[in-house]
């Protein structure tokens, strides 16, 4: 299910189904005719700006929207598994931060998804339920949209691919925990049939300076970035400690950020060219 407000319908594989609807939606018509035994949540509003000025609508989706899809699931005793978030949970990172770290989320996105964290867990404690949250890092790789909220490397690397010259906020020292989406998607399917809360990511930290650089070397490109001033309320380090899934799940990410580059670039590059 998805409302495209983002996505694209070409995107969806031939032969899944596929259903246009928002999760605020009613849902039951589709789980009654499914009848899933496992629902993957991935839907969400996920532009902290506009959480930061349209509060009441940022929770509508991703706090409301999460109890919804709940209710569905619940009647069919589907488990669902949450993409959550690491950043903005946790707020500033002095270490990579484990699931017992203080939570500090600074913006109504990071409420909003610890809410929802929240209600999967009253779930598995009220009917006996296995739902799982997932707090990913910042997740990259191929067919990442370089529009919106956009992740830094997909708008690193559409700036490339048009000739333009990438724009670096503030120092550049701030660090984040990047992912690769394939290793994204096996931590995920590890976390079936499990319940609880586990970080998804690499326990690395990179700078944006580093990044840039790194981004540049995957795109044989010799990078000079713009430099703007730094944008008010950004968390300076953010980095997850993956050590739980390793334990728990069997779990860990495999992709060097090198690799993953390589291949992100690869795919954006062909993309704006096409």
């Amino acid at each position: 299910m998805d409302d495209l407000s983002s996505g694209r319908r070409d995107q969806v594989p031939e032969g899944a189904g596929f259903s246009q609807l928002d999760i605020r939606d009613s849902l039951e018509p589709v789980f009654n005719e499914v009848r899933p035994e496992l629902c993957f949540h991935l839907a969400a509003q996920i532009d902290v700006r506009f959480a930061t000025a349209n509060p009441g609508e940022d929770a509508r989706i991703n706090v409301l929207g999460t109890v919804n899809v709940l209710e569905a699931a619940r009647k069919h005793g589907a488990q669902v598994v949450f993409s959550s978030t690491g950043g903005a949970i946790y707020g500033e990172c002095e270490a990579p931060a484990p699931e017992n770290a203080p939570l500090e989320p600074i913006s109504p996105y990071g409420v909003s998804k610890l809410a929802a964290e929240e209600y999967l867990s009253a779930y598995t404690r009220l009917y006996d339920e296995s739902h799982v949250s997932l707090r990913y890092a910042n997740v990259y790789g191929p067919r990442q949209d370089a529009h919106g909220e956009a992740g830094v490397v997909a708008i690193f690397f559409r700036a490339f691919a048009r000739g333009e010259t990438p724009v670096i906020y503030g120092d550049g020292d701030q660090t984040r925990d990047f992912v690769y989406v394939a290793d994204v998607v096996e931590g995920t399917l590890a976390a079936v049939g499990n319940r609880g809360v586990y970080n998804v990511g690499t326990g690395v930290e990179t700078s944006v300076n580093e990044l840039c650089a790194a981004c540049g070397r995957a795109a044989n490109i010799k990078i000079t970035a713009d430099r703007a001033p730094e944008r008010a309320g950004e968390i300076l380090r953010s980095v997850v400690d993956p050590s739980l899934a390793a334990r728990d799940l069997g779990w860990k990410a495999e992709t060097p950020l090198e690799t993953g580059l390589a291949e992100t670039w690869r795919s954006m590059s062909g993309q704006e060219g096409a």
